[in-house]
C-alpha cells in the first residue's frame, strides 16, 4: 500500500453468501458468510484503488473529496476486516478449543507467515505501493492468543491500545531517530536481510503500517466478529459507536488544532509547508521531513499513527461495516447492484496481489483525467474478475493457495 492508501484481508469465511435476511435471525453470531462483510471489503479494495491509482485529491469537488476520503480510511477498514477474518477462523460464535483450538491457531500462524513472505515479495516488484500484507501477518501472530476473548474485553484492549500505544510508538521512532540501536538490530535481523527492507523494525516501528499502531484496529474487528449482526439494534449501537469515535479522533483533532495555533506552525515547518488546516482528517498535510515534533500528536491525518487517527479512521470503519451489514439485511435489491463490489470483497487477496502487478506492468498516470481512466479500467477488470470468478470457484485463487498452505495444521494434535 502507499503512504495514501491500504491493502486487502484475504477472505477466509467459508459458507455460501447470504442474499437476503434471515427467516428466523439466530441470538448468537452468525457463522455462516455474511454478504455485508464481503461488500465492506470489496469497497475498502476499491478504496486502496482510488489511493493508489486514481486522480490526486486536489482536483476538488466530489471526486477530490471521495479521493481523499479513501486515503488512509481504506486501509483502516482493511484492518478491522482482518480482525473479523481472524475470529472467524479461530471460531464465531464460540472460540474453538482443545485440538480445534490448536489447529485454527495454528492455521493463523501459517496464514501470518505466508502473508508476511507475499508481502516482501511484493514489495520486490519496486512499485510506487507500499505494500501492508507483511504488516497484517504480523500483526496476525501478535493478537492471535487474544482469539477466545469476548467482544467486551477485546473493545477495551483496542481502546486501551489506540489511547497508549500511538505515544509509545512516538518515543520508540524518536530513540531510532537520535540513536544507533535500530541499527545493531537491524544488523542482526535475517528479515531485513530479505530485499530492501528494516525487517521487523520496520514492520513494528518505521514502516508506514507499524504493527503498535495497526493493531488496535485489528482488535477491534475481532470484537465486532463476536457481535450478532443479524440483530438490528446491535447494528445500531455499531454505527453510533463508529459514529462516535469518528467525531472524537476528528473533531478532537480539529479542536485541539483550534485552540494550539502554534502547533500549526510547527507542524506546517516539519513538513515543509504542508496544509496543517487540514491535517485534523487529509493527508494534504504531507509527511514529515526531519524528527517528528510532539506536536505531530495532535493531528488525525489517516496515516499520522496518532491517537486520534486511529479513534477517527476506526469509527469511520465501523459505520462502513454497520452500513453494509445492515443494506445486507434490509435492503436486497440494493445489495443485488453491489453485487459486484461485494465479489471482489469474496476475492480481495487476489484482486489485491493482481493490482499491484498490474501498476507494476502499466503504471500509473499522473493527469486527473488520464488517472480517472486507469482507476476506472482497474475497478471494471476487479469487478468482472471477481464475478466471474465466484460464479465458478469457492475461494480466489490465491485466497485457495493460502487455504492450502495452512492445511498442514490439521496434523496438530
Amino acid at each position: 500500500m502507499t503512504g495514501n492508501a491500504s491493502s486487502a484481508v484475504p477472505s477466509t469465511v467459508e459458507p455460501a453468501l447470504a442474499t437476503g435476511p434471515p427467516a428466523a435471525p439466530s441470538r448468537a453470531p452468525s457463522t455462516g458468510r455474511l454478504i455485508g462483510i464481503d461488500l465492506a471489503r470489496g469497497l475498502a479494495v476499491l478504496g486502496m484503488y482510488a489511493s493508489h491509482v486514481g486522480p490526486d485529491p486536489s482536483v476538488g469537488g466530489p471526486v477530490g473529496f471521495l479521493l481523499e476520503s479513501a486515503r488512509g480510511r481504506s486501509s483502516a477498514l482493511f484492518a478491522v476486516l482482518a480482525g473479523f477474518t481472524l475470529v472467524i477462523i479461530t471460531g464465531r460464535p464460540s472460540p474453538r478449543t482443545g485440538r480445534d483450538g490448536r489447529q485454527a491457531a495454528g492455521r493463523v500462524v501459517a496464514r501470518g507467515i505466508v502473508l508476511i513472505a507475499l508481502g516482501f515479495a511484493l514489495t520486490a516488484l519496486d512499485t510506487s505501493i507500499d505494500v501492508i500484507l507483511s504488516f497484517y501477518g504480523l500483526i496476525f501472530l501478535v493478537v492471535l492468543t487474544l482469539y477466545r476473548l469476548r467482544a467486551t474485553t477485546l473493545a477495551v484492549i483496542a481502546a486501551a491500545g489506540a489511547l497508549v500505544l500511538p505515544q509509545v510508538l512516538y518515543v520508540v521512532q524518536q530513540s531510532i531517530y537520535e540513536g544507533t540501536w535500530s541499527d545493531t538490530v537491524i544488523a542482526w535481523d535475517p528479515l531485513a536481510r530479505i530485499g530492501d527492507s528494516d525487517g521487523f523494525m520496520e514492520l513494528l516501528f518505521t514502516g508506514e503500517y507499524p504493527v503498535l499502531t495497526w493493531a488496535p484496529f485489528v482488535i477491534a474487528g475481532m470484537a465486532v466478529a463476536r457481535l450478532d449482526l443479524t440483530d438490528a439494534k446491535v447494528r445500531v449501537r455499531l454505527a453510533l459507536t463508529g459514529g462516535a469515535l469518528a467525531v472524537v479522533g476528528y473533531g478532537g483533532s480539529w479542536l485541539a488544532l483550534r485552540l494550539l495555533p502554534q502547533a500549526r506552525t510547527v507542524i506546517a515547518d516539519a513538513t515543509d509547508g504542508g496544509s496543517a488546516s487540514s491535517a485534523w482528517w487529509s493527508d494534504t498535510v504531507g509527511d514529515i521531513t526531519d524528527s517528528t515534533p510532539p506536536q505531530w500528536l495532535l493531528v488525525a491525518a489517516p496515516h499520522s499513527q496518532t491517537t486520534f487517527s486511529i479513534l477517527g479512521n476506526a469509527g469511520v470503519a465501523l459505520v462502513v461495516v454497520a452500513a453494509c451489514v445492515c443494506a445486507a439485511y434490509r435492503t436486497p435489491r440494493v445489495m443485488r447492484l453491489l453485487r459486484p463490489a461485494a465479489a471482489v470483497g469474496m476475492v480481495a487477496l487476489s484482486a489485491y496481489v493482481l493490482h499491484i502487478v498490474a501498476v507494476r506492468v502499466f503504471g500509473t498516470e499522473d493527469g486527473s483525467m488520464s488517472a480517472l481512466l486507469v482507476l476506472s479500467g482497474h475497478i471494471a477488470g476487479a469487478m468482472v474478475f471477481a464475478m466471474v470468478w465466484t460464479r465458478l470457484f469457492r475461494r480466489g485463487p490465491l485466497e485457495y493457495l493460502l487455504h492450502t498452505a495452512t492445511r498442514p495444521a490439521r496434523h496438530i494434535r
